[in-house]
């Protein structure tokens, strides 16, 4: 069984800044891609930011340098620095882990649970 567990979300006001931080555990042999996904109210999830386990980081357009990607592979967790936030980055942001071989040599993707940011005035 694998979990993954996420926090630092809240409230911010636009401008500011929040990291996000999301821990995969249990009987995990490795993991490919980690990233955020974000869904907001009426819209379909998207993919926000993942980077996989050599470091490869890609990014949707609309946080392209404001959000950062990084992952420290020892403790199976990936996080998400979010600067300069808009209040269009308000949403539930999901943590997935995508190709995970477990210890019993099975495969198979991971979401958490999902950390509500809103960023208002």
């Amino acid at each position: 069984q694998v979990q993954l567990v996420e926090s630092g979300g809240g409230l911010v006001q636009p401008g500011g800044s929040l990291r996000l931080s999301c821990a995969a555990s249990g009987s995990i042999f490795s993991i490919y891609t980690m990233g955020w996904y974000r869904q907001a109210p009426g819209k379909q999830r998207e993919l926000v930011a993942g980077i996989t386990n050599d470091g490869s980081a890609n990014y949707a357009d609309s946080v392209k340098g404001r959000f950062t990607i990084s992952r420290d592979n020892a403790k199976n967790t990936v996080y998400l620095q979010m600067n300069s936030l808009k209040p269009e980055d308000t949403a539930i942001y999901y943590c997935n882990a995508d190709g995970v071989m477990t210890t019993a040599w099975e495969m198979r993707d991971y979401w958490g649970q999902g950390t509500q940011v809103t960023v208002s005035s």
